[in-house]
């Protein structure tokens, strides 16, 4: 029970810092930036695969922090690198777990 609590707060903390971050990156009213952010893009892939495949409760943590960074940014952005960070993550899984 205490493994999901600390995910919870990472995940919390995580978008709490990716909102912070995109209001400081990002002046504009509204969404004006609509191309692909690499770097984003890696870090959400970094942190959904730690979160979903490390087996460990630091390193999970660590991966729901990530990923809920760029999941948390400002509306609009890191919608497509949360995707492909999921989508990514869960295949990887699914690999690990269903590949004999």
């Amino acid at each position: 029970m205490l493994d999901y609590m600390i995910y919870i707060l990472a995940f919390a903390v995580g978008s709490i810092l990716g909102l912070l971050y995109s209001y400081k990156l990002h002046g504009e009213p509204f969404v004006a930036d609509t191309e692909f952010n690499i770097i984003s893009a890696v870090v959400a892939i970094f942190g959904w695969c730690l979160a979903f495949c490390s087996g460990n409760v630091v390193l999970a943590a660590i991966g729901f922090l990530l990923g809920g960074f760029i999941m948390g940014e400002r509306p609009g952005y890191g919608r497509k690198e949360t995707a492909v960070g999921l989508i990514i993550a869960i295949g990887l899984y699914l690999i690990m777990k269903y590949a004999v």
